[in-house]
């Protein structure tokens, strides 16, 4: 008899993405229907996304009202709409592995995405704005910086790019950073004190796409946070996209290409007992979870993965070694943090809030919840205003503290959520918000210029 769900621990089975049947649509759709029956019984996750709606009312109005009833060539609708969140596998779920049933809905959407990918059936507008380095490219350049940002910031012109590129003219999008990340990034501190300490005593900093070319403020803050605590860091010496955008997508080639031009490096430092640190919860989790299981067997990408830290999971690590400094001189005041879905899903805690109480005179108003971002899928404008509707109960929950006074800051580890958030609270007339990234919270209550 089958158990009615599993408490035990989610394990995660390698995808076979090399193998020829993965890639073949009956077998695809076998799955599908398989999972998707389960789902239609449980409904368990009806909330946490598009997809599930889309499949349930599918369900709900076809013939049969069971999944007998639903046209297969439907099930796209439902591929569409799940952005490889992982929330469904990781927290709701109650048939994934190893429970008897082994439901892996993400996999399942991603190997569907990798089908319908092959079968170029993803349009060049979506394939250049998962193409981060390409756009990056472009950054440190004055005047094409000046021109691309005053183009982003024009009504005319974001209407031209939602015509040709699919771009929502209504959202939010980032711009491209004066001077990279990267350019000129000074050295740090040799010698730290870690006697006793469990955690690396050094850090090597993998950049990310979006802090290298749009926001290099945020790592230019742990930079500071790192030297303040006299943790020595050095910049990765080169790197390219994690590939999160191109998985997104089901571009498993572009992703391998990626994983070919990271992991070699990165292991490197791993093996050379560096801390490998990434302040975008979406890259940290290529490299602790995506890339780790198309890849189970490669020895480097295994030993990437132990290395690799979320940020403030090291810094609280450290607090734990009795190696963090305690000495914060600002107060923040109130603050609504949204755990982002790609922090939540790397099963590490709630490390981010946890450094954020122990600063004084600081209040956390934390919020657990879905932004409705996710990566690509929020700037489209096939599902812009879906990821408005769905961040809806997020800003509202981050516009006022629990006291019913408004947030001095609002923060997010994921920095698009984080402006997706701030434009949701914006556009809801909730407010005015001062967004600023964790990372900057703790410069800030450090007193550190």
């Amino acid at each position: 008899m089958a158990r009615e769900g599993s408490l035990e621990t989610p394990t995660r089975h390698a995808l076979d993405w090399r193998n020829p049947e993965f890639y073949s649509e009956g077998a695809a759709f076998a799955e599908m229907e398989r999972i998707f029956d389960i789902c239609h019984g449980c409904r368990r996750c009806v909330s946490l996304c598009g997809s599930f709606p889309t499949l349930f009312d599918l369900v709900d109005n076809g013939a049969t009202g069971e999944m007998d009833g639903v046209d297969k060539r439907d099930y796209w609708a439902v591929v569409d709409q799940c952005y490889l969140c992982d929330l469904c596998y990781m927290t709701k779920c109650p048939y994934v592995p190893p429970h008897e049933w082994n439901l892996d809905f993400p996999h399942t959407m991603l190997r569907a995405k990798a089908i319908k990918f092959r079968k170029g059936d993803v349009g060049m507008s979506e394939r250049l704005l998962a193409s981060t380095d390409l756009h990056g490219s472009l950054a440190g350049i004055p005047v094409v910086v000046q021109v691309a940002n005053a183009v982003n910031n024009t009504r005319p012109a974001r209407a031209v790019m939602e015509k040709a590129l699919g771009i929502d003219k209504d959202a939010w999008l980032p711009e491209l950073a004066a001077k990279k990340f990267r350019s000129g990034t000074p050295a740090a501190k040799t010698d730290s004190v870690t006697d006793g300490a469990t955690t690396p005593g050094k850090v090597a900093i993998f950049a990310t796409c979006y802090v290298n070319y749009n926001e290099p403020g945020i790592g230019h803050d742990l930079l500071k946070v790192l030297d303040h605590n006299d943790v020595p860091y050095v910049i990765v010496d080169k790197e390219k996209c994690c590939g999160m955008p191109k998985l997104e997508l089901g571009d498993l080639e572009s992703v391998n290409a990626s994983k070919e031009a990271n992991i070699p490096v990165l292991a490197r430092y791993a093996r050379d007992g560096y801390a490998l640190l990434s302040a975008v919860p979406s890259c940290t989790l290529m490299f602790k979870q995506e890339i780790p299981l198309m890849y189970p067997d490669d020895a480097d990408v295994q030993a990437v993965k132990e290395a690799m830290w979320d940020p403030f999971e090291y810094l609280i690590a450290r607090k734990r070694d009795g190696l963090l400094k305690m000495d914060f001189q600002a107060p923040l005041g109130n603050v609504s943090y949204q755990i982002p879905c790609h922090s939540r899903v790397q099963n590490v805690g709630r490390k981010t809030e946890e450094m954020l109480r122990l600063i004084p005179g600081t209040t956390i108003n934390a919020v657990e919840r879905c932004s409705g971002h996710a990566g690509t899928f929020g700037v489209k404008k096939r599902f812009h205003k879906q990821a408005m509707k769905i961040g809806k109960p997020v800003f509202k929950a981050m516009s006022t503290m629990k006291d019913g006074v408004k947030p001095d800051f609002i923060s997010s580890d994921c920095p698009l959520g984080g402006h997706h958030i701030a434009q949701g609270i914006d556009n809801n007339k909730l407010g005015t918000p001062h967004l600023q990234h964790p990372l900057s919270l703790v410069r800030r209550a450090y007193g550190l210029e």
